[in-house]
């Protein structure tokens, strides 16, 4: 079975930092790129970055572009997602995504002003 587990989210104020980590069991996690996904409340789930299989390519989307960095390390079925100067809009349940396929439960970010 494969499960992926998000974890690392929180309350912070703005300009402050997090670090989300998903790791993944029941799959070969070296074999497959993971992706990091928000919904914030009344909004539609939107991507925020991606790794592939190697961790050597990396996409980040725009808002997020300068503050956020994904990584991984396979030794540990894990990937992170970095965040810095974080905004009371980046206030979301962020999900772990692997092989556009399987996702986590979510870990809610809140960011006060």
């Amino acid at each position: 079975e494969v499960q992926l587990v998000e974890s690392g989210g929180g309350l912070v104020q703005a300009g402050g930092s997090l670090r989300l980590s998903c790791t993944v069991s029941g799959f070969s996690f070296d074999d497959y790129a993971i992706g990091w996904f928000r919904q914030a409340p009344g909004k539609e789930r939107e991507g925020v970055s991606c790794i592939g299989s190697r961790g050597a390519s990396t996409h980040v989307a725009d808002s997020v572009k300068g503050r956020f960095t994904i990584s991984r390390d396979n030794a540990k079925n894990t990937v992170y997602l970095q965040m810095n100067s974080l905004k009371p809009e980046d206030t979301a349940v962020y999900y772990c995504n692997a092989a556009g396929t399987h996702w986590g439960q979510g870990t809610q970010v809140t960011v006060s002003s």
